[in-house]
């Protein structure tokens, strides 16, 4: 049972489908008990300009959020020891596996049960271990990319606001038809984000 490494991308796809910047929600006006009038017909309609990122690519090892790919291997390597050890007991497994199928014709029936109920012994063990495992990888990882995925949305917020720019859609999650290259701004925003926030940022230890 592998501990789930990849998992660890996923806290980072939850970037805003799409994000109306700095929306304003008009509070309803109070009743006068007047009847309605009619909506003018000439409200102005608001400037808008859209852009479209793709949170994926922030994953992306070489070309991707810088700090996430610090973490990760910072994640890994904590993990590291409970992954050899179910390794270790993987191995042990299928070589008694092998053994009890190469001598069960010829070994005598008890030590062949005796091998038996030890390997059903390990394989508790190891789904055991492995469960343990994969939720504690689980949680760490929260805890490790909770802050990075917060620090991408205001940063993502910022960039928006300094660029005039009133809504983006995540082209990762939300189905896209077309869109043309110039409104794509995921290489310019990783850019930028990884200029302010250096890869070496430190991790707080459990």
């Amino acid at each position: 049972m592998k501990i789930d490494r990849l998992i660890a991308a996923v806290v980072l796809m939850t970037t805003i489908a799409v994000i109306s910047i700095s929306a304003q929600t008009r509070p309803a006006a109070p009743s006068t008990g007047a009847p309605a009038t009619a909506a003018p017909t000439n409200v102005a309609v608001p400037d808008s300009k859209m852009a479209m990122i793709y949170s994926e690519a922030f994953l992306d090892p070489k070309n991707g959020i810088a700090r996430f790919s610090t973490l990760l291997v910072t994640l890994n390597k904590e993990f590291q020891p409970r992954q050899t050890k179910l390794d270790q007991l993987n191995q042990k497994m299928t070589a008694l596996t092998k053994e009890i199928s190469d001598t069960q014709n010829v070994a005598d029936p008890k030590t062949i049960q005796q091998k038996q109920e030890s390997l059903e012994q390990m394989k508790r063990e190891y789904q055991r271990e492995g469960e343990d495992a994969q939720a504690a990888y689980t949680k760490r990882r929260q805890e490790i990319f909770g802050p990075l995925q917060e620090d991408i949305g205001k940063a993502l917020e910022a960039y928006a606001k300094a660029r005039g720019i009133t809504v983006i859609v995540d082209g990762s999650q939300v189905p896209v038809l077309y869109a043309i290259d110039s409104i794509d701004i995921t290489r310019a925003f990783i850019a930028d984000f990884n200029s302010k926030n250096p890869a070496t940022a430190s991790v707080t230890r459990p």
